[in-house]
């Protein structure tokens, strides 16, 4: 007796194969879509009015599962340098802040700036793996003639690996392999206005007198739910896709 639709040997084996290497393919791309996709150093918020002050925080995240990220190194623009730089105390890190003469002085509306900001690093703590740090600067005046400002940064790791993110932004819009995080410069609203935000005093009041907990996040986080629940949702729908074009191919036979 003959079982309608049952298919053996050599065929049934074949086809098999072929569903398990659909399937293989299909959960590869799943986790490379479940990795985040913006897994670098990056600047938050990533838009500041020009001509103020601003409070943004340098967010690390930690890409290795074998060594922990023991040193950050960021670098300030020198061609359009920040006359006021003030940095938040993070629990366990160390800072170190370095100021440079100017090539040629830069005129504020607090008068000649020789010398500025040319480098913030934070060294003694740790950032373990599946985990960020965030740590918070207050800056400014922010320029006004330009709409973005670039901060190359150096992450150490335990193991002695250091990697630079220090490429400018693509001029097709794509992303670089190690972008430098990029604070984007937009003009000044209307409302307080800018002079209210760029006085100094203003800045003062706004920086914490004391230090909090720093903030570290495992890497199970909301943001990572998403990204998570996403990815298994694209495996679902190509497991299905499979299924089906393998039920064709066996009413086919």
């Amino acid at each position: 007796m003959r079982i309608s639709g049952l298919v053996s040997g050599p065929r049934a084996l074949s086809g098999a194969r072929r569903a398990a290497t659909v399937l293989a393919a299909a959960t590869a791309l799943t986790a490379a879509l479940a990795v985040p996709a913006l897994a670098h150093v990056s600047v938050n918020p990533g838009t500041a009015e020009q001509g103020g002050f601003s409070k943004v925080a340098f967010r690390v995240p930690n890409e290795r599962d074998d060594a922990s990220t023991v040193k950050v190194e960021v670098a300030f623009p020198s061609d359009h340098p920040l006359a006021f730089v003030s940095v938040k105390p993070v629990p366990g890190w160390d800072v170190k802040v370095t100021e440079g003469k100017l090539p040629t002085p830069v005129k504020t509306e607090y008068g000649d700036l020789k010398e500025a900001v040319t480098k913030v690093v934070w060294s003694g703590g740790e950032i373990k793996p599946g985990q960020f740090q965030e740590f918070e600067v207050s800056m400014g005046q922010l320029p006004e003639d330009t709409d973005s400002l670039l901060f190359p940064t150096k992450q150490t790791y335990s193991g002695g690996e250091v990697v630079d993110w220090s490429d400018a932004p693509k001029a097709d819009g794509s992303e670089p392999e190690r972008p430098a995080p990029v604070l984007k410069l937009v003009p000044a609203s209307g409302g307080a206005g800018h002079g209210a935000a760029a006085s100094p005093s203003a800045q003062a009041a706004a920086q914490p007198a004391t230090a909090t907990a720093p903030t570290v996040v495992a890497a199970s986080s909301s943001d990572g739910t998403a990204r998570l629940l996403g990815g298994a949702g694209l495996a679902a729908g190509v497991v299905a896709v499979v299924l089906a074009l393998l039920g064709l191919r066996r009413r086919a036979s």
